[in-house]
């Protein structure tokens, strides 16, 4: 079984190089079983490049938006990232791949605690998983070089803003509930440089600054 989820590992890292050209970020979803990172009976599923659910109304997200968004960063291993939503912690792997140092926040108890366990068995030291404060993301580590929000808000929450330092990249869904655009957000010592990265969808993302708990 695990030759067969490697072969398929190494197909989906084939097709996403197509588009996706940071030989870096492809090394890093090729190294990394995202079949762990999955519920059980949705393994077998694991390398479709489509999102899964995982639980608690939240989801895994397709594996080209995951590296479109992870190379949007422009990671060269130097950096302290934070990652706002943790989900399965796949992504929080990939980034702890790309960077010096993650910090990975996440709402959903559970889901913390399954993503905490995953990344411990899988040896990775450089990551810290923490529950969702009322602030988003996480303050006290601040500033950080590069932040990825993996859930969508209605507009760029300045309390993110505050927590990236000048030249960092933000990297962000922002939207309506339902349909979103991707934006990458360069930040600037008197303003933000933004790209469109195209349209999405993603989960809700839940605090002050984004949407309320419905």
């Amino acid at each position: 079984m695990d030759a067969d989820f490697e072969v398929a590992r190494a197909g989906l890292v084939e097709h996403l190089s197509t588009e996706i050209k940071d030989e870096r970020v492809l090394a890093a979803m090729r190294s990394i079983p995202r079949e762990l990172f999955v519920p059980s009976e949705s393994r077998h599923l694991a390398y479709e490049d489509r999102p899964l659910p995982i639980g608690c109304d939240q989801t895994i997200s397709q594996p080209f938006i995951i590296a479109l968004m992870t190379e949007a960063l422009e990671l060269t291993g130097k950096e302290k990232v934070l990652e706002v939503g943790t989900g399965s912690g796949y992504q929080a792997a990939i980034l702890a791949r790309l960077a010096r140092f993650v910090v990975t926040t996440e709402r959903v108890p559970a889901l913390a605690e399954t993503a905490k366990r995953v990344l411990d068995k899988l040896g990775y030291t450089n990551i810290e998983v923490h529950l969702a404060e009322e602030t988003l993301g996480w303050q006290r580590e601040a500033p950080y070089d590069a932040i990825m929000v993996t859930a969508a808000a209605p507009k760029v929450p300045p309390d993110l803003l505050a927590q990236l330092r000048i030249g960092g990249r933000l990297v962000i869904p922002v939207g309506s509930r339902y349909i979103q655009e991707l934006y990458k957000i360069t930040k600037g010592k008197k303003k933000m440089a933004v790209q469109n990265l195209g349209g999405c969808r993603f989960v809700s993302l839940i605090g002050k600054g984004a949407w309320e708990e419905e």
